[in-house]
């Protein structure tokens, strides 16, 4: 939405940027009265960052109930986590992929009669470093999680392309768009076959969607270039 994010109380004439602390009322005094002092900007971000070391701590005590933990805070991040702020562009992180997929796998491994050993490695993997913006590659995502992953990055990606639409109302740019209706047919395929696509198809979708927001913000027609072949070469 748009808004005007520098904010001046009307009680006690304090100012301060909503596109920084994400609340309406003025952390000066608390007054809900005040007036903003900027053209309206388009804003979908909230503070908010992902912070798993408490979860990490738990791991001694049990994996997968220090997993839920995670996973709780990981939908908190995902659900609040926008990509305009200020009518800036922000990219699509590797946190952000990390937090989507460790939701999506230990609600999976949740429901398991019994986790293997080589699911409980990635599970650890991704608690490890989905908060450092570090993932698991696709070589190393086991048979039985290729679904979870592949549909927790077709969300994820959808959830950017949302917000690039977006963005792109107030900067149209035709090459982008032609290439954002591709990702979007990808997500729906990878949604239709329940995430039976490959680990390597899923990154090929994450890392286009990432090249499009990179170009959006840069400039860099290569860039753009990159994502239209990482898509061709998903099956």
């Amino acid at each position: 939405m748009k808004i005007r994010g520098r904010r001046e109380c009307g009680d006690c004439g304090h100012r301060w940027s909503y596109y920084e602390t994400g609340e309406v009322a003025c952390p000066n005094c608390g007054s809900l009265r005040s007036t903003g002092l900027d053209d309206r900007t388009e804003h979908t971000d909230a503070p908010v960052t992902l912070d798993l070391t408490a979860a990490r701590n738990r791991v001694d005590d049990g994996l997968l109930d220090a997993a839920t933990d995670a996973a709780e805070a990981c939908r908190e991040y995902v659900r609040r986590a926008g990509f305009i702020n200020g009518g800036e562009l922000k990219p699509l992180t590797d946190t952000y992929l990390a937090a989507a997929e460790l939701s999506a796998v230990a609600r999976s491994l949740d429901r398991s009669m019994r986790v293997s050993d080589a699911e409980e490695l990635y599970l650890l993997s991704l608690l490890r470093g989905a908060d450092l913006d570090d993932r698991p590659g696709p070589a190393d995502v086991p048979e039985s999680l290729r679904a979870p992953r592949a549909l927790a990055y077709a969300r994820a990606v959808d959830d950017y392309r949302s917000d690039l639409r977006t963005y792109l109302d107030d900067h149209p740019d035709q090459a982008a768009s032609a290439v954002l209706q591709s990702v979007g047919e990808h997500v729906r395929r990878f949604e239709a076959l329940d995430g039976a696509v490959s680990p390597a198809d899923s990154e090929r979708l994450a890392r286009a969607t990432q090249d499009v927001g990179d170009y959006l913000r840069d400039g860099d027609e290569s860039v753009l270039s990159t994502a239209r072949r990482r898509l061709d070469d998903i099956d």
